[in-house]
Protein backbone atom coordinates (compact mmCIF):
# COMPACT_ATOMS: atom_id res chain seq x y z
CA UNK A 1 0.00 0.00 0.00
CA UNK A 2 1.54 3.42 -0.80
CA UNK A 3 1.59 6.34 1.49
CA UNK A 4 -1.55 8.45 -0.57
CA UNK A 5 -3.57 5.59 -0.56
CA UNK A 6 -3.00 4.45 2.91
CA UNK A 7 -3.35 8.29 4.29
CA UNK A 8 -6.29 7.94 2.28
CA UNK A 9 -7.78 4.58 3.79
CA UNK A 10 -7.07 6.20 7.15
CA UNK A 11 -9.08 9.54 6.35
CA UNK A 12 -12.12 6.84 5.48
CA UNK A 13 -11.93 4.92 8.77
CA UNK A 14 -11.65 8.08 10.88
CA UNK A 15 -14.91 9.23 9.08
CA UNK A 16 -16.81 5.75 9.65
CA UNK A 17 -15.49 6.54 13.32
CA UNK A 18 -15.04 9.97 14.09
CA UNK A 19 -18.13 9.47 16.71
CA UNK A 20 -16.52 6.79 18.86
CA UNK A 21 -15.21 8.16 21.55
CA UNK A 22 -12.47 5.36 21.61
CA UNK A 23 -11.06 6.12 18.37
CA UNK A 24 -7.19 6.00 18.74
CA UNK A 25 -4.52 7.08 16.55
CA UNK A 26 -3.54 3.24 17.40
CA UNK A 27 -6.29 2.01 16.00
CA UNK A 28 -6.17 4.26 13.02
CA UNK A 29 -2.38 3.40 12.13
CA UNK A 30 -3.18 -0.11 12.06
CA UNK A 31 -5.64 -0.07 9.66
CA UNK A 32 -2.57 1.66 7.11
CA UNK A 33 -0.31 -1.11 8.50
CA UNK A 34 2.29 0.84 9.76
CA UNK A 35 3.70 2.22 13.30
CA UNK A 36 2.13 5.33 14.87
CA UNK A 37 5.45 7.07 14.47
CA UNK A 38 5.67 6.91 10.30
CA UNK A 39 2.01 7.35 10.36
CA UNK A 40 1.59 10.14 12.20
CA UNK A 41 4.65 12.03 10.59
CA UNK A 42 3.56 10.84 7.40
CA UNK A 43 -0.31 12.46 8.15
CA UNK A 44 1.28 15.20 9.31
CA UNK A 45 3.52 16.00 5.99
CA UNK A 46 0.64 15.57 3.51
CA UNK A 47 -2.27 17.56 5.62
CA UNK A 48 -0.18 19.90 7.37
CA UNK A 49 -2.18 18.96 10.61
CA UNK A 50 -1.89 16.06 13.48
CA UNK A 51 -4.36 13.21 13.34
CA UNK A 52 -5.71 14.49 16.83
CA UNK A 53 -5.88 18.30 14.73
CA UNK A 54 -8.40 16.48 12.42
CA UNK A 55 -10.18 14.76 14.87
CA UNK A 56 -11.40 17.44 16.65
CA UNK A 57 -11.70 20.00 13.55
CA UNK A 58 -14.51 17.43 12.13
CA UNK A 59 -15.96 16.33 15.90
CA UNK A 60 -16.44 20.07 16.08
CA UNK A 61 -17.60 20.95 12.60
CA UNK A 62 -20.29 18.18 13.05
CA UNK A 63 -21.17 19.73 17.08
CA UNK A 64 -22.47 22.96 14.59
CA UNK A 65 -24.14 21.42 12.34
CA UNK A 66 -26.05 19.57 14.77
CA UNK A 67 -26.22 22.49 17.04
CA UNK A 68 -27.66 24.57 13.96
CA UNK A 69 -30.48 21.70 12.99
CA UNK A 70 -31.60 19.83 16.48
CA UNK A 71 -32.60 21.08 19.96
CA UNK A 72 -30.72 19.37 21.75
CA UNK A 73 -29.20 20.64 24.50
CA UNK A 74 -25.45 22.26 24.69
CA UNK A 75 -24.37 19.62 27.91
CA UNK A 76 -25.61 16.24 26.23
CA UNK A 77 -23.78 17.74 22.51
CA UNK A 78 -20.73 18.25 24.59
CA UNK A 79 -20.84 14.75 25.98
CA UNK A 80 -21.80 13.10 22.56
CA UNK A 81 -18.36 14.72 20.90
CA UNK A 82 -16.09 13.70 23.46
CA UNK A 83 -16.28 16.39 26.09
CA UNK A 84 -16.19 15.57 29.90
CA UNK A 85 -17.57 19.14 30.97
CA UNK A 86 -19.76 21.82 28.68
CA UNK A 87 -17.19 24.30 29.58
CA UNK A 88 -14.27 22.57 27.98
CA UNK A 89 -16.84 22.30 25.04
CA UNK A 90 -17.44 25.90 25.21
CA UNK A 91 -13.68 26.69 25.30
CA UNK A 92 -13.06 23.56 22.22
CA UNK A 93 -15.99 25.19 20.24
CA UNK A 94 -14.99 28.98 20.55
CA UNK A 95 -11.30 28.18 19.61
CA UNK A 96 -12.31 26.92 16.27
CA UNK A 97 -15.90 28.53 15.51
CA UNK A 98 -14.91 31.98 17.50
CA UNK A 99 -18.12 31.68 19.24
CA UNK A 100 -19.58 30.39 21.85
CA UNK A 101 -22.28 27.17 21.35
CA UNK A 102 -24.50 29.60 23.11
CA UNK A 103 -24.18 32.34 20.28
CA UNK A 104 -23.97 30.12 17.43
CA UNK A 105 -27.60 28.89 17.97
CA UNK A 106 -28.71 32.37 17.87
CA UNK A 107 -27.29 32.71 14.86
CA UNK A 108 -24.69 35.20 15.86
CA UNK A 109 -21.06 35.63 13.98
CA UNK A 110 -19.90 32.78 11.51
CA UNK A 111 -18.78 29.37 11.96
CA UNK A 112 -15.37 27.65 10.81
CA UNK A 113 -16.22 24.36 8.48
CA UNK A 114 -13.80 21.70 8.37
CA UNK A 115 -14.61 19.27 5.99
CA UNK A 116 -13.27 15.40 5.19
CA UNK A 117 -10.25 15.34 4.09
CA UNK A 118 -9.09 13.93 0.22
CA UNK A 119 -5.69 13.26 -0.76
CA UNK A 120 -4.58 14.84 -4.39
CA UNK A 121 -1.57 13.83 -6.05
CA UNK A 122 -0.71 17.16 -8.24
CA UNK A 123 2.13 16.44 -11.34
CA UNK A 124 4.20 19.23 -12.05
CA UNK A 125 6.34 18.74 -14.50
CA UNK A 126 7.84 22.05 -14.56
CA UNK A 127 9.23 21.52 -10.93
CA UNK A 128 11.56 18.91 -10.83
CA UNK A 129 13.28 17.20 -8.05
CA UNK A 130 17.09 16.73 -7.94
CA UNK A 131 18.09 13.12 -6.09
CA UNK A 132 20.65 10.88 -6.67
CA UNK A 133 20.85 7.51 -5.14
CA UNK A 134 23.96 6.44 -3.34
CA UNK A 135 24.83 3.37 -0.88
CA UNK A 136 27.03 3.56 2.37
CA UNK A 137 28.58 1.90 5.21
CA UNK A 138 27.87 2.42 8.71
CA UNK A 139 28.90 5.56 10.24
CA UNK A 140 29.09 7.29 13.64
CA UNK A 141 27.06 10.47 14.80
CA UNK A 142 28.33 12.46 17.72
CA UNK A 143 25.62 15.16 19.21
CA UNK A 144 22.82 16.02 21.17
CA UNK A 145 19.56 14.57 21.18
CA UNK A 146 15.98 15.37 22.22
CA UNK A 147 12.30 13.09 22.51
CA UNK A 148 9.01 14.60 20.86
CA UNK A 149 5.61 13.19 20.94
CA UNK A 150 4.72 12.77 17.24
CA UNK A 151 1.06 12.13 18.58
CA UNK A 152 0.70 15.71 19.76
CA UNK A 153 2.28 17.65 17.29
CA UNK A 154 5.06 18.37 19.54
CA UNK A 155 8.29 17.84 16.86
CA UNK A 156 6.54 20.19 14.50
CA UNK A 157 7.16 23.45 16.82
CA UNK A 158 9.98 21.57 19.42
CA UNK A 159 12.55 21.06 16.79
CA UNK A 160 13.23 24.18 15.71
CA UNK A 161 13.32 25.44 19.13
CA UNK A 162 15.89 22.75 19.71
CA UNK A 163 18.01 24.50 16.61
CA UNK A 164 17.74 27.58 18.34
CA UNK A 165 18.90 26.66 21.51
CA UNK A 166 22.10 24.88 20.35
CA UNK A 167 22.97 27.97 18.60
CA UNK A 168 22.40 30.38 21.60
CA UNK A 169 24.45 27.76 23.66
CA UNK A 170 27.26 27.79 21.46
CA UNK A 171 26.35 23.48 20.87
CA UNK A 172 26.25 23.91 17.59
CA UNK A 173 29.82 25.71 16.61
CA UNK A 174 30.95 22.71 18.88
CA UNK A 175 30.02 20.47 16.50
CA UNK A 176 31.16 21.91 13.43
CA UNK A 177 34.55 21.85 15.03
CA UNK A 178 34.63 18.14 15.82
CA UNK A 179 32.50 16.83 12.60
CA UNK A 180 35.51 14.87 10.61
CA UNK A 181 33.58 12.01 9.10
CA UNK A 182 32.04 11.29 5.94
CA UNK A 183 30.08 14.25 5.90
CA UNK A 184 31.17 17.14 6.50
CA UNK A 185 27.52 19.02 7.13
CA UNK A 186 25.90 19.76 10.72
CA UNK A 187 22.87 17.28 10.86
CA UNK A 188 19.60 16.83 12.16
CA UNK A 189 19.31 13.24 12.45
CA UNK A 190 15.19 11.55 12.90
CA UNK A 191 15.54 8.07 14.59
CA UNK A 192 12.88 5.91 16.28
CA UNK A 193 13.99 3.10 18.57
CA UNK A 194 11.15 -0.26 18.31
CA UNK A 195 10.09 0.58 21.54
CA UNK A 196 8.91 3.90 20.72
CA UNK A 197 7.15 3.28 17.33
CA UNK A 198 3.33 2.33 18.95
CA UNK A 199 3.83 5.36 21.21
CA UNK A 200 3.90 7.87 19.08
CA UNK A 201 7.81 8.98 20.08
CA UNK A 202 11.28 10.28 17.98
CA UNK A 203 14.35 11.41 18.84
CA UNK A 204 15.60 14.50 16.99
CA UNK A 205 19.59 14.63 17.11
CA UNK A 206 21.51 17.28 16.30
CA UNK A 207 25.03 15.89 14.94
CA UNK A 208 27.90 15.41 13.11
CA UNK A 209 29.50 12.45 11.37
CA UNK A 210 32.90 11.71 13.83
CA UNK A 211 35.46 9.39 14.10
CA UNK A 212 37.01 8.54 17.12
CA UNK A 213 35.63 8.28 21.02
CA UNK A 214 32.26 9.91 22.00
CA UNK A 215 33.66 13.50 23.24
CA UNK A 216 32.66 14.53 27.03
CA UNK A 217 28.98 15.82 27.21
CA UNK A 218 28.03 14.37 23.46
CA UNK A 219 26.04 11.09 22.71
CA UNK A 220 26.57 8.89 20.04
CA UNK A 221 24.69 6.88 17.59
CA UNK A 222 25.11 4.81 14.81
CA UNK A 223 23.84 5.32 11.55
CA UNK A 224 23.22 1.39 9.84
CA UNK A 225 24.49 0.50 6.31
CA UNK A 226 21.74 1.54 4.01
CA UNK A 227 20.93 2.74 0.60
CA UNK A 228 20.26 6.67 0.74
CA UNK A 229 18.27 8.80 -1.53
CA UNK A 230 19.33 12.32 -1.08
CA UNK A 231 17.10 15.37 -2.24
CA UNK A 232 18.75 18.71 -2.96
CA UNK A 233 16.73 21.40 -1.03
CA UNK A 234 17.16 24.87 -2.44
CA UNK A 235 16.02 27.79 -0.25
CA UNK A 236 15.42 29.75 2.84
CA UNK A 237 15.26 27.57 5.66
CA UNK A 238 12.69 26.28 7.60
CA UNK A 239 10.32 26.33 5.14
CA UNK A 240 12.25 25.16 2.11
CA UNK A 241 12.82 21.82 4.18
CA UNK A 242 9.07 21.24 4.91
CA UNK A 243 8.24 22.13 2.18
CA UNK A 244 10.59 19.08 0.70
CA UNK A 245 9.35 16.59 2.73
CA UNK A 246 5.83 17.54 2.06
CA UNK A 247 6.56 17.10 -1.95
CA UNK A 248 9.30 13.96 -1.55
CA UNK A 249 5.95 11.96 0.68
CA UNK A 250 3.09 13.30 -1.28
CA UNK A 251 4.73 13.56 -4.98
CA UNK A 252 8.03 11.52 -4.93
CA UNK A 253 7.36 7.98 -3.28
CA UNK A 254 4.02 7.87 -5.49
CA UNK A 255 5.74 8.16 -8.50
CA UNK A 256 8.53 5.64 -7.37
CA UNK A 257 8.97 1.83 -6.72
CA UNK A 258 11.05 2.77 -3.53
CA UNK A 259 10.00 2.77 -0.03
CA UNK A 260 11.66 4.24 3.33
CA UNK A 261 13.09 1.71 5.14
CA UNK A 262 12.29 3.01 8.43
CA UNK A 263 15.43 3.67 10.14
CA UNK A 264 17.77 7.18 10.24
CA UNK A 265 16.87 9.75 7.76
CA UNK A 266 19.15 12.68 8.00
CA UNK A 267 18.40 16.49 7.26
CA UNK A 268 21.79 18.07 5.72
CA UNK A 269 23.13 21.24 6.34
CA UNK A 270 25.61 23.24 4.81
CA UNK A 271 27.27 26.78 6.14
CA UNK A 272 25.65 28.79 3.82
CA UNK A 273 23.04 31.08 5.32
CA UNK A 274 20.22 29.89 6.24
CA UNK A 275 17.79 32.82 5.28
CA UNK A 276 19.36 33.15 1.84
CA UNK A 277 17.08 32.35 -0.94
CA UNK A 278 19.68 30.32 -2.65
CA UNK A 279 20.47 28.42 0.72
CA UNK A 280 21.79 24.80 -0.32
CA UNK A 281 20.75 21.41 1.92
CA UNK A 282 19.75 18.15 2.16
CA UNK A 283 17.36 14.94 2.67
CA UNK A 284 18.86 11.93 3.39
CA UNK A 285 16.20 9.17 3.23
CA UNK A 286 17.13 5.32 3.84
CA UNK A 287 15.10 2.98 1.13
CA UNK A 288 14.22 -0.64 -0.24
Amino acid sequence: MGWVEAIQKSIDYIEANVMDNSLSIEKIAKVTNSSVYHFQRTFFLLTNMTVSDYIRKRRLTLAAEELLTSNHKIIDLSYKYGYETPEAFTKAFRKQHGVTPTDARKQKGHLQSYNRLVIQIHVKGAEPMQYKIVEKDAFQVVGVKRTYNCKTGENTFGIPQFWDDVHKDGTNDLLIKLGNGQIPDILGVCTVEEHQKDEGLMDYWIAVTYNGEVPDGLLSYTVPASKWVIFEVHGPMPHAMQDAWKKIYSEWFPSNTYRPTGTAELEVYTDDDPTAPDCYSEIWIPIK
